[in-house]
């Protein structure tokens, strides 16, 4: 009897242990996915800074945009921004993804020559950037910061510019920006010739300047 005993004993531990184990190999961070702990500021009106970014476009055709960045509603993104730019970062990095809602650049494996790392989207080399949500509504002409995966942490160099409005991007994509000159510009790169989200012929920044407003 007391051996019957001892050996449910063991077998209850042993199982208790194995369920331990599962759960803990189960667990994912809070930031995987979405914005639950990512904190969001509201009521905040963006407030354009004294500085634009002009976007200069290899193709002629392409012309120039000219873009308000916003430091009060997310300062670590636009500083990264700036940063970039004036390094020379974005200087022939191609427009890698056109689709009805957005144009999208800033992937280092863009740029002439470069090798893409299959294990990894090209970024700037540079820590990730954490979340700066706001309740800034993604409209026509905003300027997004891309991530790299689910991580909503994991912001880094690419951005995008909205086409129209997306309600789904709201809350759950740092704003950091606008267009206020060239949105036929935009345009015009959004309806090259894309082999599904990748324009067929490089769409190439020539450079990305910061300038007095």
């Amino acid at each position: 009897m007391i051996k019957s005993l001892l050996f449910i004993t063991l077998l209850t531990a042993i199982f208790l242990t194995a369920s331990c184990n599962d759960a803990k190999t189960n667990s994912k961070p809070a930031n995987a996915k979405g914005n639950a702990n990512a904190n969001v500021k509201t009521g905040v009106a963006p407030v354009a800074d004294s500085e634009i970014a002009v976007i200069e476009m290899e193709e002629p055709a392409f012309g120039t945009i000219k873009l308000e960045l916003y430091s009060n509603i997310a300062p670590l993104q636009v500083e990264r921004f700036k940063t970039l730019a004036k390094e020379g970062y974005y200087n022939g990095i191609a427009f890698h993804r056109i689709n009805a809602t957005v144009i999208q650049a800033g992937n280092a494996d863009t740029k002439p020559g470069k090798q893409p790392n299959p294990m990894k989207e090209g970024d700037s080399g540079k820590p990730n950037v954490p979340a700066e949500f706001s309740d800034v509504p993604y409209t026509t002409g905003i300027l997004g910061a891309a991530r790299l995966g689910n991580d909503v942490n994991s912001a880094n160099s690419q951005f995008f510019i909205m086409l129209k409005p997306e309600p789904q991007f709201d809350k759950n994509y740092t704003v950091f920006g606008k267009v206020i000159e060239g949105m036929t510009n935009v345009n015009t790169i959004a309806g090259v010739p894309k082999n599904g989200e990748k324009p067929i012929d490089a769409v190439r920044i020539k450079s990305i300047t910061i300038q007095p407003k």
